[in-house]
């Protein structure tokens, strides 16, 4: 049923002093301990086209450069260049519409992939094949058919409305 696991205990039992925030956003909040550390009670930034405003800007923490960028950005636009326009939109976004929309080559991975285990998926049968399942028996070649097929003729199995009925036996072929 329901665990409560120590993390989860923990974050139940802190305080919400700053250093108790703290402590809690370390926690993991994966369910199976996979190494996972995101505290989703933060802003989260993403890329979607569907969404065009994340909950935060693609780069939290700025450099010097950055820092300096953002003050220029304070003041009129028509004295940006167009590479600090540029480089200001990246600080708040990591990918443009049209790179969003560009098509992907993941297609080409699946298909390679997909190939592949058709291949492995023959060479398994074809081993199976030759080397795990015993000859075929005499009674699957062509020349035995043909004979058993002619003997059920001769004997007349079922007449009249089974094997023998298809057969004329005055013209010797099939009707």
């Amino acid at each position: 049923m329901l665990r409560l696991t120590p993390a989860h205990l923990r974050s139940l039992l802190a305080s919400r002093s700053p250093v108790a925030t703290a402590a809690s956003s370390s926690t993991r909040t994966a369910s199976h301990d996979h190494g996972v550390s995101v505290d989703m009670s933060r802003p989260q930034y993403y890329d979607r086209l569907d969404n065009p405003l994340p909950d935060r800007p693609y780069k939290d923490v700025l450099t010097e450069t950055d820092r300096g960028l953002k003050q220029k950005e304070k003041g009129p636009w028509t004295q940006l260049s167009r590479e600090d326009k540029l480089a200001l939109y990246r600080l708040s976004f990591h990918q443009t519409y049209a790179e969003m929309k560009q098509k992907r080559h993941e297609w080409k991975t699946v298909m390679g992939g997909i190939f592949f285990f058709i291949g492995f998926t023959g060479l398994v049968v074809w081993w199976q094949r030759v080397y795990v399942y015993p000859p075929r028996p005499r009674t699957l070649r062509g020349d035995w058919q043909e004979k058993q097929i002619q003997r059920m003729l001769d004997m007349r199995i079922n007449p009249i409305e089974g094997f023998s009925a298809q057969w004329d036996y005055e013209k010797k072929q099939w009707k």
